[in-house]
């Protein structure tokens, strides 16, 4: 009885699974990138190891690596992607509009975001944490002795709110100042006018870099907030999330599974690991099941990397940000970061 009750399951899943591929709509954005020949992709105005631009005009970052993942996926080409730089105050209107198709930049994943703004979040590809960065010479050791402080901030930020309420709750007094543009905040503090910025620890480190004298500051180690961030998408097109959401996982799952833009083909060509081989299109369909084709992540991998990879040489060791992995680890070695499996 009971293994007629499983197959009996496993046969409702299997036709769940098939109708659910039948319904899902046809994906408006993917059609007008297919039609125009690369994605837009909204990344932040300029912040070294996330997405900033040479002279040459030249993107770079781990935010710009995602979107060219998803340009490899998507049109078989990662170079096939065009930059849009957003600030923090104007990038929802930038993506509602549909000037671009996602935004890839530093942007914490909130509830009211979420609920309010008509915006999907489509995964984490960076464990952020709030902090400050201050004058070494003002021998801060803690944030508790920012008290009576000027602290300068991006208007708008998730960072301005969490700095208020941290003080707040603690009965300390700061002086929060907010910039509606970010550079400005920034350019504010490395002139003195300030005591103290405050930003994402890895934002910190990309902006530390371009102070007049970055010997001069220190980023604190404490942390006064949890704030994940990830690529984001409007609300509908059900089809388009799902690309996005699982091109993020994929290479999460190469990084896990040990497929690099190094040994991605002959991974391909000779791996008998079930999930290797249906990641990178042998087995299963997958990218056909989203309307794509189906080496899209083989693509991916090749063309940028996996996740590793892209977090060395934009913001870890074989950076000038020099970050640990931290958070942004596998879970198997110590990180939060994972993926669903590709089944």
């Amino acid at each position: 009885m009971k293994v007629f009750a499983s197959a009996i399951s496993a046969a409702f899943f299997v036709a769940a699974t098939s109708a659910g591929a039948q319904q899902l709509a046809p994906s408006p954005t993917l059609d007008a990138i297919k039609a125009r020949g690369h994605v837009e992709c909204g990344v932040h105005l300029g912040l070294p190891g996330f997405s900033f631009a040479n002279d040459k005009g030249e993107w770079t970052g781990l935010d710009v690596d995602y979107c060219r993942s998803l340009a490899a996926a998507v049109l078989g080409d990662a170079t096939k992607v065009k930059f849009t730089p957003t600030s923090v105050q104007q990038r929802w209107a930038v993506l509602q509009s549909g000037q671009v198709d996602l935004l890839s930049r530093n942007t914490t994943i909130t509830f009211s975001r979420n609920a309010t703004l008509g915006v999907n979040f489509q995964g984490i590809n960076f464990y952020e944490g709030q902090t400050f960065v201050v004058r070494t010479k003002a021998k801060v050791a803690a944030v508790k002795d920012l008290a009576d402080a000027t602290i300068c901030v991006a208007a708008g930020s998730t960072e301005e709110k969490m700095a208020a309420d941290w003080f707040r709750e603690r009965n300390l007094k700061v002086t929060i100042i907010n910039f509606q543009k970010n550079d400005d905040a920034i350019s504010a503090y490395d002139q003195g006018r300030c005591d103290a910025y405050t930003a994402g620890i890895g934002a910190l480190a990309g902006q530390r870099i371009k102070f007049k004298n970055p010997e001069e500051h220190q980023i604190l180690s404490e942390i006064i907030s949890n704030d994940p961030q990830g690529p984001v998408t409007r609300w509908g097109d059900e089809r388009w999330q799902l690309i996005v959401r699982w091109v993020l996982n994929g290479t999460i799952a190469a990084e896990a599974l040990g497929v690099t833009s190094k040994n991605v083909d002959e991974m391909k060509a000779k791996s008998t690991n079930s999930e290797v081989r249906r990641l990178l299109g042998v087995e299963g369909k997958f990218g056909e099941m989203m309307g794509i084709s189906n080496d899209w992540m083989f693509n991916a991998i090749k063309q940028v990397g996996n996740y590793g990879e892209s977090y060395e040489r934009t913001v870890g060791m074989g950076s000038p940000l020099k970050l640990p992995r931290g958070a942004n680890q596998l879970w198997t070695k110590g990180g939060l970061l994972f993926t669903p499996p590709f089944q």
